[in-house]
């Protein structure tokens, strides 16, 4: 499983420097990497239908019980199967959708990285190794939703994604720190082990909220769904696969993943209920007033989405029976139509239905597939989607006293998504087609095949729901439920209310898309309300963020390397005084002191000559230089304490240090001071405030009893279990290995900012 994940991480590394060949001859190779993922987790499908569970566990940093763990059951290979089938075809689609687009290697390295990070959210076993998977796919489908951007609105988008997904990234994190802590265990598949004891915290609500944040934030869920419908702005590949079938179900996964362990309780059933249901009706309502097909799909999108949620919030066994099949049901009809629909996009340049009509007669195998896509979401007899709505009302039909109420909330939602499905996947193919439209050719067949199969996908299942039922669905909600659910997918269960049901849906909502004209006149009166929007409300909040940021900034972050270290200079004074304060009086034995000697008062007396001509000279060189011959004094002292292998460190350092500093600094002009008097007294009275303070450290500590518990640790077991001789290399290395690492990262990263920094090329209008 690991291997999967790495194949993204490692293609997408390889276009940096081979991207110029993707752009030509060897783009073909693209969609072949999800294909071969696809085909691996396809294997595993009867091994998984069997009952069979998963697990790969490789030690990462045991220490912290954060490992490579991973863990492959139903619901795990439905995402899998997801994330990769219908990438190979966003894939294919892609190649000539974006066809000669400047950044054409680009957009693949950040799908492959987002496909990546999907496959590593839900296969990890581990709450930190999920969480860092999920932040993954944040900020890969910034990138994503982002790719225009010499667009002002594509820009905007990808900021506000992730700006709310990253602060429920955030909440997440504290929620799933918590518990772990909480259950002993930071492994996801034992947390059920110990539910009583999570459901039973006094801590159970506020780590569940804090999760309920995340899940809400990445699926959309009202009040944070605003971003879905601005994300339209990415390219349709985007489109048809981050919001459709893999980033925005993120969160349910979460939700289904944890259900098992966290549902059952009160809070957690009436919250996804409440949340889940309001979000639902109010997406499927909004989808009725859009006229941009993107942004029809967009709210339509939202309103499954709260479906989902509201399912796993009702919690029954008919409940997530029909949420494991509907997770499948969205994904195939929802990713058709959005392809569908850049199709119609890319070929006739607009996406406006009270434009588009007729587009039947020029794109005849596109209206089949967008056909086929609006029956199943509408759930029509014998396809998927009419599998999905009968398990839907099914499990509202369950819920004893609230039964009434729930199917008609859910009967309302989806009569709106039937009219949604129609506007989007039939409207632009009926009526006359205009004048305007009528040179509209049919795409390459890499843009059209996917789409068609995965409509055929649609109607393949809904003929036969068993053989999907009986190898997947039924180990997905079998992973949901936390146990056996004996789930058995038919087309006919007689006649009954259900069944009824549906029918008066789909009449119902075949009637609302008839009499529902789209007029840019219900846009303008939407838009009217938009005073009391969450996303409004939210903007009003950032910019007073925002405010608080820049000056913040000002203060704080102003760019000036002279303030930084003041600041954490005087912040470590007085952390030190505080501690000095609180630990009584220091006593000192200066008897015990040894003499000074002659050599060591040369050598501090060269030091503060070297000193004093740093702080005075207005040569860089010469301080440079003058910063050198402070080192070799320190390394001098080290020598004098018996630490030889600590000053030939320093004067390596130093030396190189110098030879880089001479050649990249000699160029420059001379310093320029703008400090005032004032300023220069008051750094002098700090940078002795702080030697001072260091100083009766040194000599308390001193008078410290000596300890040797710990350099006897290191010296006993630096080759045993670090396998060296060098313990001072081993201790940063292997002992303390994660420092280390941060270390190397901030290395990195610096590393990159001088690149980039070498590399810009500023426009004549920009370098003023």
């Amino acid at each position: 499983m690991l291997f999967t994940i790495l194949l993204g991480l490692i293609s997408a590394l390889l276009l940096i420097p081979f991207g110029k060949k993707i752009k030509s001859k060897w783009s073909i190779i693209m969609p072949f990497i999800p294909t071969i993922i696809f085909i691996y987790y396809l294997g595993y499908l009867p091994n998984i239908a069997d009952g069979y569970i998963l697990m790969q566990q490789i030690n990462w940093v045991p220490s912290l019980d954060v490992n490579l763990t991973f863990n492959l059951d139903g619901l795990s290979l439905l995402f899998c199967l997801l994330i990769t089938g219908i990438g190979t075809g966003i894939f294919f689609y892609a190649r000539t959708y974006l066809k000669g687009h400047p950044y054409y290697d680009r957009f693949f390295g950040y799908l492959l990285l987002f496909m990546s990070a999907m496959l590593g959210l839900v296969l990890s076993d581990n709450l930190l190794l999920l969480f860092i998977f999920w932040e993954l796919t944040s900020i890969s489908s910034f990138f994503l939703i982002g790719f225009n951007n010499n667009n002002n609105e594509s820009r905007k988008s990808a900021i506000t994604a992730l700006t709310v997904t990253g602060m429920g990234g955030f909440f997440l994190m504290a929620g799933l720190i918590l518990l772990g802590n909480i259950a002993g265990t930071y492994q996801i598949s034992t947390l059920i082990l110990h539910k009583d004891q999570i459901t039973s915290h006094q801590l159970y609500p506020l780590f569940t909220g804090l999760i309920f944040i995340g899940a809400f934030t990445k699926s959309a869920q009202f009040p944070f769904h605003f971003w879905l419908p601005g994300a339209m702005k990415a390219p349709t590949p985007v489109s048809a696969y981050l919001h459709s079938a893999t980033m925005v179900k993120a969160g349910i996964y979460l939700l289904a993943r944890f259900n098992p362990a966290l549902g059952g309780t009160d809070f957690w059933t009436y919250t996804l209920m409440i949340v889940g249901g309001f979000t639902m009706i109010f997406g499927a309502i909004h989808s009725l007033f859009r006229i941009d097909l993107k942004s029809i799909l967009a709210y339509s999108t939202i309103s499954a989405l709260g479906i989902l949620v509201f399912l796993i919030g009702l919690g029954t066994k008919e409940a997530i029976i029909a949420a494991s099949v509907f997770i499948l049901v969205h994904a195939l009809y929802k990713a058709t139509l959005f392809m569908v629909t850049g199709i119609i996009d890319h070929q006739t340049g607009t996406r406006d239905i009270t434009i588009l009509a007729g587009l039947r007669k020029v794109l005849p195998i596109v209206f089949i597939t967008a056909l086929i896509a609006a029956l199943s979401s509408a759930g029509l007899p014998l396809t998927f989607g009419f599998i999905g709505k009968d398990l839907i009302y099914e499990a509202t039909l369950h819920m004893n006293d609230l039964a009434i109420w729930l199917t008609a909330l859910a009967v309302l939602t989806n009569v709106c998504l039937v009219a949604a499905g129609f506007m989007a996947g039939i409207k632009p193919f009926t009526g006359q087609l205009p004048t305007s439209l009528s040179d509209t050719k049919m795409p390459y067949k890499s843009m059209w095949i996917p789409p068609l199969i995965l409509s055929f996908l649609s109607l393949l299942f809904g003929l036969f729901p068993g053989i999907i039922g009986d190898l997947l669905n039924q180990q997905t909600a079998n992973a949901i439920w936390g146990g056996a659910t004996d789930m058995k997918l038919a087309i006919w269960h007689g006649w009954n209310i259900v069944l009824l049901l549906s029918l008066l849906t789909l009449g119902t909502g075949a009637v609302v898309y008839f009499i529902n004209t789209p007029q840019q006149s219900k846009v303008k009166f939407v838009e009217k309300f938009n005073k009391i929007a969450p996303q409004t409300i939210i903007n009003r909040y950032l910019n007073d963020i925002f405010r608080f940021s820049e000056n913040y900034t000002q203060v704080i972050h102003n760019g000036y390397l002279r303030s930084y270290l003041l600041k954490i200079i005087l912040f470590a004074e007085c952390l030190l005084i505080y501690k000095l304060l609180k630990s009584g009086p220091i006593l000192i034995n200066f008897n015990e002191l040894t003499p000074l000697t002659i050599y060591e008062v040369a050598v501090v007396v060269i030091l503060l000559g070297a000193l004093l001509i740093v702080v005075s000279t207005k040569s860089r060189l010469t301080s440079v230089v003058s910063m050198s011959v402070i080192g070799y004094c320190i390394c001098l002292m080290f020598v004098f304490y018996s630490a030889p292998d600590l000053a030939m460190t320093q004067f390596t350092i130093d030396t190189l240090t110098t030879v880089l500093f001479v050649l990249v600094l000699y160029k420059l002009p001379s310093f320029i001071n703008l400090a005032s008097t004032g300023q220069r007294y008051r750094d002098m009275a700090v940078s002795l405030g702080f030697g001072t303070i260091l100083a009766i450290i040194a000599l308390k500590v001193i008078n410290e009893p000596i300890t040797t518990e710990i350099s006897d640790f290191y010296g006993e077991n630096a080759y045993i279990m670090a396998k060296g001789k060098n313990v001072v290399n081993l201790i940063l290395a292997d002992f303390r290995g994660i420092d280390t690492m941060f270390e190397t990262v901030v290395l990195g990263i610096a590393a990159l900012g001088v690149y980039s920094l070498l590399k810009l090329r500023l426009k004549s209008t920009e370098k003023e």
